[in-house]
């Protein structure tokens, strides 16, 4: 059984904290299964973006998993605010972290679909 959205974010967040970088909350979804992304602000003008893998690369039911938005790595900040306002309009209730890391990390590596 897959682990509840809400409780899932709670822990990520913590995670990213307890690894010194600061993770905020910004858009709060469907509690039970709401869509994440996560976008990983780089406090340099830039940002990477990481959303659901596809349903073709879940390799469990109980898995989470994401993969980068942008394929070239790392783009403007405003880039990656269009794609997730795209994204809103598709999903009002999909949940948006955003972590400031100078050093883009991203603190997915256990949950990050193998291309």
């Amino acid at each position: 059984m897959r682990l509840k959205t809400e409780i899932w974010v709670q822990a990520y967040m913590r995670g990213c904290q307890a690894g010194g970088a600061a993770a905020m909350l910004v858009k709060r979804g469907d509690g039970d299964a709401g869509a994440i992304y996560i976008k990983i602000n780089r406090l340099d003008g830039t940002a990477d973006l990481f959303g659901p893998a596809p349903a073709g690369m879940d390799a469990t039911d109980a898995g989470r998993l994401f993969t980068a938005c942008f394929a070239k790595g790392p783009v403007a900040d405003r880039d990656a605010e269009v794609y997730l306002v795209q994204q809103r309009r598709y999903d009002s209730d999909l949940w948006l972290i955003e972590v400031e890391d100078r050093a883009g990390r991203h603190f997915l590596d256990d949950w990050l679909a193998k291309t």
